[in-house]
């Protein structure tokens, strides 16, 4: 038998309640027993002494985009130093079931390790469910769980074209669905201004979510607008699950650009609203005001059809018509590089030797090098780049955030992957600060620093309250029985070192992580354990039960 005995430390249980001094005792993957100081370690047990610091559950990224660093190696080095134990992916795109005529299951987020070999590996996967099931097989170090991806359940019926769906695809997006949700998915998860799922009509992602709805499952969206149209995006997620019967989570809230910070307070008051007639909504955000995504969000979504915007750009009246819709856009997409200004973004993920000198310049700044307006210079790059191209886009206030933070029913996201920098080939410089920082920013800059929330708050916003909301059994709490996913800090250290001009470095001040009972993280190393658990959502029939 495997034991763990952490002794000495302040017991912070992802309830809510307040800490107390309290000896933990791991027996493999359990919790066996909660117990007052002082007492004698059982003979054998590790022990631990985690005098000062502080004994919580594993962390929860309920917004994760680690699908193929996940599959690279397992390791999610960025997370477990952040505290993390359990990840939830799933936002717009998943790589199965596999969409025909696509070249592999990866066209956002990349091969797995740039391995050519899940090419084939991916289109082989015809339900959601593969792709989990090979996650398995390459093993984890934290818990891992998914939605179905929103744009990948409309390409099963309808590639990347435009347009109405018959009843003949609407029938098979709800198949697709169907099996997702009895693979173990938590729900749908949709990004409504990214082509080709922006293509869906409120109709449509009804007629989808009675599927989730049968399985107690959540329709967790980024909404058609964050910005300027947020409340009208909003009352649409609240159309959609009240058809539906769905459960309603926002993904990042946020009101990206200054025009629309103002609208946050009436967002928060409807929610609440909503919530106070018996409506489950929750939400989940990042503590950074600067957004992240690919370039090609400049862009009108129609420019995307049928996946040929780098086609459409090199016509010359086609790349005149998208140029247009840049220069002056016309309210019916969410221009996110016009809200932010070309003082504001900030070109990421460049390739191509020529535009290494642009490497953390803004695209104002890269306009005026090449002699460009922000407009031509963005299309270029677009068109030129072997990969997809990402962008840093400031948007959001600090203001908000605070207040976004003190709601109860807000949780925390990353909206990232758990790369390893010193596996990136910039060494982590030239991503997003969310990556390797927001768990840890949460319990540095914004509970030890600014006070915006109390400690035990703070643990019970990345613990229990998604573990509840996901319904993620076990999990969550510090309690006898409960699956020992186990995060020890120093509450005096602990902070976020990433920041948007060095988001390669990692944070600090988390010494030990444990998921399922064996150690992931020792002094802030990692142990390259993989001792984590595929999780399944509530319509789940496990494969043991299929016949």
């Amino acid at each position: 038998m495997s034991q763990v005995f952490i002794r000495g430390g302040t017991l912070i249980d992802g309830t809510g309640a307040a800490g107390r001094k309290a000896d933990l005792l791991i027996e493999n993957h359990r919790i066996a027993a909660i117990q007052v100081p002082g007492g004698l370690p059982p003979v054998g047990a590790e022990v631990v002494d985690a005098s000062g610091m502080v004994v919580a559950p594993g962390f929860i990224d309920v917004m994760s985009h680690s699908v193929s660093s996940l599959l690279a190696d397992g390791l999610s080095v960025g997370k477990v130093t952040q505290g993390v134990t359990t990840e939830i992916m799933g936002e717009g795109w998943t790589p199965a079931p596999a969409v025909p005529g696509e070249a592999h299951g990866f066209p956002i987020h990349g091969l797995p390790g740039e391995d050519p070999a899940w090419v084939e590996r991916s289109k082989g996967w015809t339900r959601f469910g593969d792709w989990l099931t090979a996650q398995e097989q390459i093993g984890s170090a934290v818990n891992f769980g998914a939605f179905i991806g929103g744009a990948t359940v409309r390409m099963a019926a309808r590639g990347h074209a435009e347009g109405e769906s018959t009843p003949e695809q609407i029938a098979q997006m709800r198949r697709v669905m169907r099996e997702a949700m009895e693979d173990g998915a938590y729900g749908l998860a949709t990004a409504l201004i990214y082509p080709p799922g922006s293509y869906a009509s409120t109709d449509e992602l009804v007629a989808v979510c009675d599927e989730v709805a049968r399985s107690g499952g959540i329709y967790i969206t980024h909404m058609r607008s964050e910005s300027e149209n947020i409340l009208i995006g909003f009352e649409e997620a609240l159309e959609i699950t009240a058809r539906s019967g769905a459960r309603l989570h926002l993904y990042h809230l946020k009101a990206a650009g200054r025009a629309a910070w103002p609208k946050m307070q009436t967002l928060i008051d409807r929610v609440n609203a909503e919530r106070a007639a018996g409506r489950d909504i929750h939400a989940d955000m990042y503590l950074y005001t600067a957004g992240g995504t690919g370039l090609a969000a400049a862009t009108p979504p129609w420019a995307s059809e049928g996946d040929r915007l780098v086609e459409r750009l090199q016509d010359p009246a086609d790349r005149a018509r998208i140029r247009q819709a840049m220069l002056v856009p016309d309210g019916s997409w969410e221009p996110l590089v016009h809200l932010a200004g070309a003082a504001g973004a900030f070109p990421v993920g460049l390739k191509l030797p020529e535009h290494q000198d642009y490497i953390g310049l803004s695209l104002e700044r890269i306009a005026e090098m090449r002699g460009q307006d922000w407009i031509d210079a963005a299309l270029d790059l677009i068109a030129s780049e072997p990969e997809r191209v990402g962008v840093l886009l400031h948007l959001m206030s600090e203001e908000n955030i605070e207040t976004q933070l003190r709601e109860p029913w807000v949780m925390i996201g990353s909206d990232a992957a758990g790369d390893d920098p010193a596996t990136s080939p910039d060494n982590g410089i030239n991503g997003h600060p969310r990556a390797l920082g927001n768990f840890t920013r949460l319990l540095g800059h914004y509970v030890r620093e600014r006070q915006v929330l109390t400690l035990e708050d703070a643990v019970h916003r990345m613990t229990g309250l998604p573990a509840k909301h996901f319904q993620l059994e076990g999990r969550g709490e510090l309690r006898e029985g409960a699956y020992a996913d186990v995060v020890l800090f120093n509450p005096a250290t602990v902070k976020d070192n990433a920041s948007y001009s060095d988001a390669g470095q990692l944070s600090v001040g988390i010494l030990g992580v444990w998921v399922n009972g064996v150690r992931v993280l020792r002094d802030g190393q990692h142990t390259h354990a993989l001792p984590g658990q595929r999780l399944y959502g509530p319509g789940a029939v496990r494969p043991e039960s299929r016949q």
